[in-house]
């Protein structure tokens, strides 16, 4: 478990006013609001969570964790309590094999069940002070903001109305969120043609399928460890079903034997869902003092666990920017720069899952171009190019100061040796601050002029190993979410000037 932050008395009921008075007001307690919720903690901020659930899901839901997630967690020190989950270098596109080996700390994809994730950032947030209303969960049925803060009107579980006033509030309630439909956020994009009915079932006996295509439908079947089998299942040209609740066994039983012609329906199952291609995106992630991060923010189909990445990845970009704003160390407007870098990231992933959901869920008239693009993963650019979008390693945020090609790009991996200590460099950012490292045997000088929000940090590479573009540089600032906004050249420190303009911007005026 990462070191726990400056902790704050939780919560638990409303103040003297009858309202409880927070920072944030986070909606919805699935991992992308724990991280979320984690990362406001660890930076001192008061956080209450709002939770329609009565109970933490058991439903595994998404279990897969890309490369740059594992990096999110490793740089908060999160990664041991995940016990060394399996690690898979073959994902897909579209169904199609894809190696996703790329250079870094966590190459391929990692099976972890949600109620693991959800169960570890849970721990983490409530050791950091906060109140997630453990025992009363809270479903809205209200908000209204002005100027200065964000008031929201919950229910408990005994019917029980329950006001909550923060000076933000943050949507991370999923795909039918209720803070989008109480602040009818303009949500374009389109709606769902083709579903996949999927659960996880006791007690059968069938062959392990991957993307299996069989002239009535595609069908996906894994057995796991525990003797647990999910299913999957699309036929092909059965359009997308509204639904107002998950379809029953019975139906998903049916749709697997008239593709596969095996008998499923004698299995005990532990939950059924579905999902479609529905492809949507919020015109704007921020609305005033109410953002949205993950499925509240965009609504994709989750191939290949990309929407829980994207969510998590929201989180981590959103959290030290709303914490910095409310510190008083950065002005309001860096919370623009949330919408505009995840804006377009999500824009790009949407585009990569609906081309997927195309080949996967299309029937024999997707089958040439299915050929073409399996000829073309051979080419090894090709292959870069898709695992990189996969794993969320090809970010790049534009729009930043300096021309230095590492500006925009994350910090890349490598061993360093910090006085006689050895570590890496996302354990450099094991505090949850910024980072001014040093590499040619000093700090910048002007750094210290935000000692308070950075870590100033002198460093060498570890012998005999590889530093990468690390070598080429003198000195780098990094965000608190690991991605560089300044880099020096070897051997040339750089103007103080440009830096202190650098860091002003992202670090807010020093005191």
């Amino acid at each position: 478990m990462a070191a726990p932050g400056p902790a704050r008395p939780r919560r638990t009921a409303p103040g003297p006013t009858g309202v409880l008075d927070t920072q944030v007001i986070v909606v919805g307690a699935g991992p992308v609001g724990l991280l979320l919720t984690a990362e406001l903690c660890l930076h001192g901020i008061q956080v209450a969570v709002v939770e329609q659930r009565h109970r933490p899901t058991k439903e595994s839901r998404a279990s897969t964790l890309h490369a740059r997630t594992m990096e999110i967690f490793d740089s908060r020190g999160l990664l041991t309590d995940f016990a060394s989950p399996p690690t898979e270098p073959r994902g897909h596109f579209g169904g199609l094999p894809l190696d996703l080996t790329l250079p870094g700390a966590y190459p391929g994809q990692h099976k972890v069940p949600q109620t693991k994730t959800e169960s570890v950032l849970e721990e983490w947030a409530l050791s950091l002070g906060a109140d997630i209303h453990c025992g009363h969960r809270l479903e809205l049925i209200d908000l209204v903001q002005d100027g200065e803060a964000v008031e929201a009107q919950a229910m408990d579980r005994e019917g029980r109305p329950v006001r909550l006033r923060g000076q933000y509030l943050v949507a991370c309630d999923g795909q039918d969120s209720t803070v989008r439909r109480l602040t009818g956020a303009d949500f374009p994009g389109q709606g769902a043609t083709r579903e996949l009915l999927r659960a996880d079932v006791e007690g059968i006996h069938i062959r392990d399928r991957r993307f299996e295509r069989l002239p009535g439908g595609l069908a996906i079947a894994a057995r796991r460890p525990d003797g647990v089998t999910r299913v999957m299942v699309h036929e092909f040209g059965a359009p997308a079903q509204q639904r107002t609740h998950a379809p029953q066994f019975t139906e998903m039983a049916a749709a697997w034997q008239r593709v596969t012609g095996e008998d499923i329906s004698a299995g005990t199952p532990l939950w059924v869902n579905h999902f479609d291609d529905a492809n949507r995106q919020l015109a704007q992630y921020r609305h005033g003092r109410v953002l949205y991060a993950g499925d509240a923010a965009h609504r994709q189909m989750p191939i290949g666990g990309q929407a829980l990445n994207l969510g998590l990845q929201d989180a981590f970009n959103l959290g030290w920017k709303l914490a910095a704003v409310l510190a008083g160390h950065a002005p309001e407007a860096l919370l623009d720069t949330y919408h505009t870098e995840r804006h377009a990231v999500g824009r790009a992933v949407l585009a990569n899952i609906r081309a997927q959901a195309m080949l996967l869920l299309g029937g024999a008239e997707v089958e040439p171009l299915r050929t073409v693009l399996a000829e073309l993963l051979g080419d090894e650019q090709v292959r870069t190019r898709l695992a990189g979008m996969i794993s969320g390693l090809d970010i790049h945020y534009a729009g930043h100061d300096g021309g230095h090609p590492l500006v925009g790009l994350r910090l890349p991996h490598a061993r360093l040796r910090v006085g006689s200590a050895t570590c890496t460099t996302l354990e450099l950012l094991r505090s949850g601050r910024g980072l001014l490292l040093g590499l040619d045997g000093r700090v910048p000088a002007v750094g210290e002029r935000w000692a308070d929000r950075l870590d100033l940090v002198v460093a060498r590479p570890e012998p005999d190993s590889d530093p990468g573009e690390l070598d080429k540089v003198s000195a780098v600032a990094v965000r608190p979410d690991g991605y560089v906004v300044w880099a020096a050249p070897s051997q040339q420190m750089g103007a103080d000037q440009e830096l202190a303009a650098v860091l002003e911007r992202w670090f807010g005026t020093p005191h």
